[in-house]
């Protein structure tokens, strides 16, 4: 069993790396504050007037914050990788979504952290057509995720329901 737990590691491990590196494309901009472990707010300037955007991170679906413990560690995770830092703002095709959140990949130091959020357990892979770009790329990193058994994977405390089945669960 462990011989083939660790041959698949090894192939997925082998699939990421053989992909291209992907050069993104976008906006850098300064993160004002972490909203949840998808979503981050910033502030822009038009006609000179400071506005608040929240930026809803493609492709992942994270615990809700009150689906604990994860929900929280996901949103502190977030903080942690963005670090105060400058982020490089990367869009799809779809600009928005129904809730007029911007839509975006957020880059830093060539490290895609919506893919880094599921390779580390705190995010599910969540890839809605028609914002695929990056698809096989989440795709892979949760099944290294689930594979290693980091975060909401781990066997000893796994995440019991999905963020969609936790709100359709707790609605008021």
């Amino acid at each position: 069993m462990l011989f083939y737990r660790l041959l698949a590691i090894v192939l997925s491990l082998l699939l990421i790396s053989c992909q291209k590196p992907e050069i993104p494309q976008g906006t850098i901009v300064k993160i004002g504050r972490t909203i949840s472990g998808q979503t981050v707010e910033i502030t822009s300037i038009s006609d000179k007037i400071a506005i608040l955007e929240q930026i809803r991170l493609i492709g992942i679906e994270v615990p809700d914050l009150k689906q604990q413990p994860w929900g929280e560690q996901a949103k502190q995770k977030l903080e942690q990788l963005i670090g105060g830092q400058e982020v490089l703002l990367e869009s799809d095709v779809e600009k928005k979504d129904r809730f007029d959140r911007k839509l975006a990949y957020l880059w830093q130091d060539k490290i895609l952290l919506n893919e880094q959020l599921i390779k580390e357990g705190y995010a599910l892979a969540a890839v809605r057509s028609p914002n695929t770009k990056y698809q096989q790329r989440l795709v892979n990193a949760q099944e290294w995720a689930r594979l290693m058994g980091r975060g909401i994977w781990n066997p000893k405390q796994p995440l019991r329901q999905t963020p969609a089945e936790f709100r359709q669960q707790n609605r008021k």
